[in-house]
Formats: C-alpha cells, sequence, structure tokens
C-alpha cells in the first residue's frame, strides 16, 4: 500500500511552525506545566535558558539563520487554540560522519487538551518536516512509565532500540567505600583494552550519534594525559582490580551548567563491589561538586549503584523509525 503524504500546512489551521522570535517563552511554560513533576534540576536549567534565549535578540536573530546546523530545539510545531500555545513538538539536528540524525522531543500537549490526537498530530508534523530533510535517522525517547506515549510512537514506527536509566547523586564526603573491602588501584594504560571493551558495550554506538565516547578523554597513559592538558578538558579516574584483574574503572567529567558526568567501565554483571566502591569513592573524592550523573544501561547492575546511595531520575526508551513502517503509519 503506497500513502499520500498530506501537506501539513492543510491539516490543521491551528497547527503552525515554531516561531523563535515569539514562542519559546509560551513553550517554556507549556513544557513545564507537563513535565515538571518528572522534571530534574537540569531540566529546570534547561527552561530557564529557553525563557532567557526568548528576551535576546541578538541570540534570536542568530538562531532563525541556525535552526538546521546547531543541535538545539530552534525548530518545531506549535498547535494553538484561541490564541495560546496549547501543544507543541520540538526537532533538533545532529550531525556525525555526514550523516543527519534528528530528535523529536518536548512532546507536549496542556493537560485539559489531551485525548484529542494532538500529540500524534503534532509528532506526525515533526516526521514529515524530519524526511523532506533527507535525515538518515528519526529518534525520539520517551519515559518508560508513559505507556500511552509509547504507544502512540510505535503506532506511528518507532521501534524501541535500547532503554537507560539516568542515577544522580550528591558528592557525600562521609560515603565510605572502604567498608566493602575494595582496594584502588592506579588506573594504567594496561587498563584500555578491557576498559574501551566495557565501555563500547554500555554506550552503544546505536545511540552514539547523541553522546559520542571521545576516547581520548577516557584513556589512560601519558599521551591521552597531555591531550587533555592542551584542550584543557579535565578527568579522573579511580579502577579497581581484583585478583590481579581489572574489575571496574569509573572515570568523572565535569560539566557546566549541568550535573557532572560519570562514564562507568565494568565487565558484564557481577556481584557489583567494585561498582559500588567506585561510585562511593568518587561522592567522597568529589565532595565540592553539585551533583553526578551516571547514565546506564536499565536493569544493569542496579542493585550495586542503589547501594551507592544513587536515586534513579528516569529511565528512557530510545526509539528509532522503522522507515519500513512509518510512512504507512503515520497516514492511516
Amino acid at each position: 500500500m503506497t500513502a499520500t503524504a498530506i501537506p501539513i500546512q492543510t491539516q490543521s489551521t491551528q497547527l503552525r511552525p515554531l516561531n523563535i522570535l515569539r514562542d519559546l517563552p509560551a513553550v517554556a511554560d507549556l513544557v513545564e506545566a507537563c513535565f515538571s513533576g518528572t522534571m530534574d534540576a537540569d531540566g529546570h536549567r534547561y527552561l530557564q535558558q529557553m525563557r532567557r534565549a526568548g528576551q535576546d535578540n541578538t541570540f534570536l536573530r542568530w538562531a532563525s539563520n541556525a535552526v538546521e546546523s546547531v543541535s538545539m530545539p530552534l525548530t518545531g510545531y506549535v498547535w494553538v487554540e484561541g490564541s495560546q500555545i496549547i501543544g507543541n513538538v520540538s526537532i533538533i539536528p545532529y550531525k556525525r560522519r555526514e550523516k543527519k540524525y534528528y530528535l523529536i522531543a518536548n512532546v507536549a500537549v496542556r493537560e485539559d487538551h489531551r485525548r484529542r490526537g494532538i500529540g500524534r498530530a503534532l509528532t506526525v508534523a515533526a516526521m514529515e518536516h524530519i524526511r523532506r530533510k533527507n535525515a538518515h535517522e528519526t529518534w525520539l525517547h520517551v519515559r518508560d512509565d508513559n505507556p500511552g506515549a509509547i504507544e502512540l510512537y510505535r503506532s506511528l514506527g518507532f521501534v524501541e532500540q535500547a532503554r537507560r536509566t539516568t542515577w544522580q547523586a550528591k558528592p557525600d564526603r562521609g560515603a565510605d567505600p572502604a567498608r566493602l573491602g575494595v582496594t584502588f588501584t592506579r588506573h594504567s594504560a594496561r587498563d584500555w583494552p578491557e576498559q574501551q571493551t566495557w565501555l563500547q558495550r554500555l554506550y552503544p554506538n546505536v545511540i552514539n550519534w547523541y553522546q559520542p565516547i571521545n576516547w581520548l578523554n577516557l584513556r589512560p597513559g601519558l599521551g591521552p594525559e597531555l591531550y587533555r592538558i592542551f584542550i584543557e578538558v579535565e578527568t579522573r579516574s579511580w579502577a579497581v582490580h581484583t585478583d590481579g584483574r581489572l574489575s571496574g574503572v569509573l572515570t568523572w567529567q565535569p560539566t557546566y551548567g549541568s550535573s557532572d558526568r560519570l562514564w562507568a567501565a565494568v565487565p558484564p554483571e557481577t556481584n557489583g563491589s567494585a561498582l559500588t566502591a567506585l561510585l562511593l569513592q568518587v561522592r567522597r573524592a568529589l565532595a565540592s561538586r553539585s551533583a553526578l550523573t551516571l547514565d546506564f544501561p536499565a536493569t544493569e547492575y542496579q542493585s550495586a549503584i542503589e547501594a551507592a546511595d544513587f536515586r534513579a531520575v528516569r529511565t528512557l526508551l530510545w526509539m528509532r523509525a522503522d522507515e519500513t513502517q512509518q510512512h504507512e503509519s503515520r497516514t492511516s
């Protein structure tokens, strides 16, 4: 069956492209109203930045010419009723190795207007927009506790590719890794082949377009260390060896404007004591920092991470559009 796509402009007079010159504050208010109950500190910071951007004329002039070249939510669609924005979808472009990826994000509909098909119409509009851009892949992510949205996206041809949990903890001088009887060792170049293998499994290529790993930022040894000094990238790593074999490495990488990032390299799940000890060690060693974030495959090492007093903030399903199904699903 071959379906004929209907131009977005004719689908509804209430659906229109996002106008960054005037819509950003209202969209920020809508996203906050829809997601404030599940939003972490980074999410609230993102909304503040959106509101500030909406009042910055210099930024808005630049952004109006950069919507397809930067990985920011500068384009999308809104649903308007009675001059009020009651629905939104953002379209964020990424470019990796000359391939174009698009992330559909911030699909939000005001609570008193839901179950009318507005979320579906916004998502379809985004998909049609991306199709015209000849994207290599179209992605979105959705919380695992939102079954209605998951079913909607599946009906539009999106297929789950990964399920990942974001864990966060506050640094704490009182964290006590010593109680686990684990000995921390020097992170050496000899560790790297095994560490890289574990990292590749835990941070798979399928989502590498979104969170690419710069291996030189994580690799031990004099050469990588000099490289990091030259480009002014700060990292710290801790390693654990058990019976002469590497059993885990944790690398801290500070970020500015959001929680610091942790990269964990551990083998397929064992008893977890090495990972728990590493997480406790980093909480103690970095007591002056504000927050630590670990992105990890959902359900893996869950007990070990919780034992280090990390809290699960959210679990996201990463879904990719199946090009063999999505075109027919969008117009059915």
